[in-house]
């Protein structure tokens, strides 16, 4: 690292090398969100799971994953980052190995649930080695553009690998995929990475540890099943439940000698705005998805490898996005405007997805592309100004915190527009329509299968009209939220520096 006076030392080329590294287990551990789309009919036909065995196969690794980022990001923090993300990836690397070989679906799922334990080190620890690397502001606003980028590409690409490993290979290989890039963590990390960890950590408070499980899990487990499943007086108590729970986290936070998360991250100038905003634009990145990916599939017709190749394009200008919106900043653009910039182009694409129609494939993808480039912009910014904000003894607990509440906006961005998508559609689908027509518009596409001729046409063209007016008012929803934290960004993050630390750097214990 090279140093100029009276500035922090700039990262050289280890630390670049370094970041490459770390990006590797980012990219898997967002790709193992949904690489499993296109693999579950095999693992279906071959390990026989039941119904509520294959929703298990598919959702422990998210929710092992949100329960466990605030544990171990602080845990990271008091044993050594580099530590714990080298832990993480021989538990992520043997899972994989497990999962790719399981010969039933307990076994599956508890690898799964593995995974999701190894994830949970991998996330909070790349993002806090992150802040360590790179002290220098400009650098660090371009690692983690990049960190918002990757992460952002991985879940993307996850789906698509899965259909093209599947359709070659037997669905393990989709798992086997991730050992190469482990080993080469394992074996990199300790050579470029540095080691570093709190200095004074003070006794690791495990009673917070259960706490922010019962907070997390059914929270997130309630909104994705309303999301799903429409309202239920079950999910809505689960997601109650987690509520209290959490309540009673922030009590032992604000109350403990020594608390997995320090309620002093919140006193930071811009940290909390930063969460806040943070999870907005979750919200509006994981909303839109809900039903783009319903619409390339069921209204536009497409099979599902075919809609996911198509759900790349996207992303193409993705890595734009973040760069750009870093360079900005360092230009002298105040970063509150330039997040509020986001937001409105954000709310753009959530306007030209208003507008499109049911066989609008281009005016989807345009709308698409510019969401996800306003989302991913605001993302680097208010990731690099939390990061900024926390004491760097403190990364790995702010890291977690973000990534928490990145799961939380996807989830609630599900059930919210979820359900107001739903409530339109069943409301426009014609009351003569059978009774499985009502629910879904795959349940109505099922049905219309089994008519005759123009019956068939008459009651799938009708539901895709339904779908699209659902997905509408969504968008217009969308629209407004995001244009609400536009004004809410720029109001917030007005007097917050965007070129110099908002405090001394603490020392830590670093080797």
């Amino acid at each position: 690292m090279t140093t100029t006076p009276h500035a922090p030392p700039r990262a050289g080329r280890r630390e670049w090398t370094a970041l490459g590294v770390l990006m590797l287990p980012l990219l898997l551990v967002s790709m193992d969100v949904s690489v499993l789309y296109f693999a579950i009919p095999a693992i279906s036909a071959d390990l026989e799971p039941s119904a509520a065995q294959q929703l298990w196969i598919l959702d422990v690794y998210g929710f092992v994953l949100a329960g466990l980022l605030m544990t171990m990001g602080s845990l990271g923090d008091r044993v050594g980052r580099r530590r714990l993300l080298l832990i993480g990836a021989a538990a992520f690397g043997t899972a994989s190995l497990v999962a790719a070989y399981a010969d039933s679906a307990g076994t599956l799922i508890a690898a799964r649930a593995l995974l999701g334990v190894g994830g949970a080190t991998l996330m909070p620890s790349t993002m806090a080695l992150v802040r360590t690397m790179f002290t220098d502001p400009g650098q660090r606003a371009k690692a983690i553009g990049l960190w918002s980028g990757v992460m952002t590409a991985g879940i993307a690409l996850g789906s698509v690998l899965s259909g093209v490993l599947v359709e070659h290979f037997w669905w393990g290989s989709v798992f086997l995929v991730n050992l190469p890039a482990m080993v080469l963590l394992l074996v990199l990390g300790p050579l470029l990475l540095p080691e570093s960890r709190s200095e004074h950590p003070g006794r690791f408070d495990w009673p917070s540890v259960p706490l922010s499980l019962a907070a997390v899990l059914p929270a997130i487990y309630g909104l994705k099943e309303l999301a799903a499943e429409g309202w239920n007086v079950r999910y809505a108590l689960s997601v109650s439940a987690g509520m209290l729970f959490a309540a009673l986290f922030v009590h032992r936070q604000r109350t403990a000698a020594s608390p997995l998360i320090s309620p002093a991250l919140f006193r930071r100038p811009g940290f909390g705005p930063a969460m806040a905003l943070n999870l907005v634009a979750a919200f509006g990145m994981m909303g839109s998805a809900y039903f783009t990916t319903q619409y390339l599939q069921s209204v536009l017709d497409k099979g599902p490898l075919e809609a996911a190749l198509w759900s790349l394009l996207p992303s193409a200008p993705i890595g734009l996005a973040a760069p750009l919106s870093a360079r900005l900043v360092q230009q002298g653009v105040p970063r509150a405007h330039v997040v509020g910039g986001g937001f409105a182009v954000a709310a753009c694409g959530y306007v030209l997805l208003a507008l499109t129609g049911t066989g609008s494939l281009w005016l989807l993808l345009t709308a698409c592309a510019v969401l996800a480039c306003g989302i991913v912009a605001v993302m680097a910014l208010v990731v690099d100004l939390a990061m900024t904000a926390a004491p760097v003894e403190k990364a790995g607990a702010a890291s977690s915190l973000m990534e928490t509440g990145t799961e939380f906006g996807g989830a609630l961005s599900m059930a919210f527009l979820g359900s107001i998508g739903t409530a339109v559609y069943r409301h426009r689908i014609p009351g003569s329509a059978p009774a499985p027509a009502h629910e879904t518009l795959g349940g109505a596409l099922a049905v219309a299968g089994r008519l005759p001729g123009r019956a068939e046409d008459a009651l799938a063209a009708a539901a895709r009209e339904a779908f699209t007016s659902g997905m509408h008012a969504a968008a217009v929803t969308g629209a407004v939220l995001l244009a609400g934290a536009a004004a809410a960004a720029v109001a917030t993050l007005r007097r917050v520096r965007d070129h110099e630390p908002l405090a001394p750097e603490p020392r830590e214990a670093a080797v």
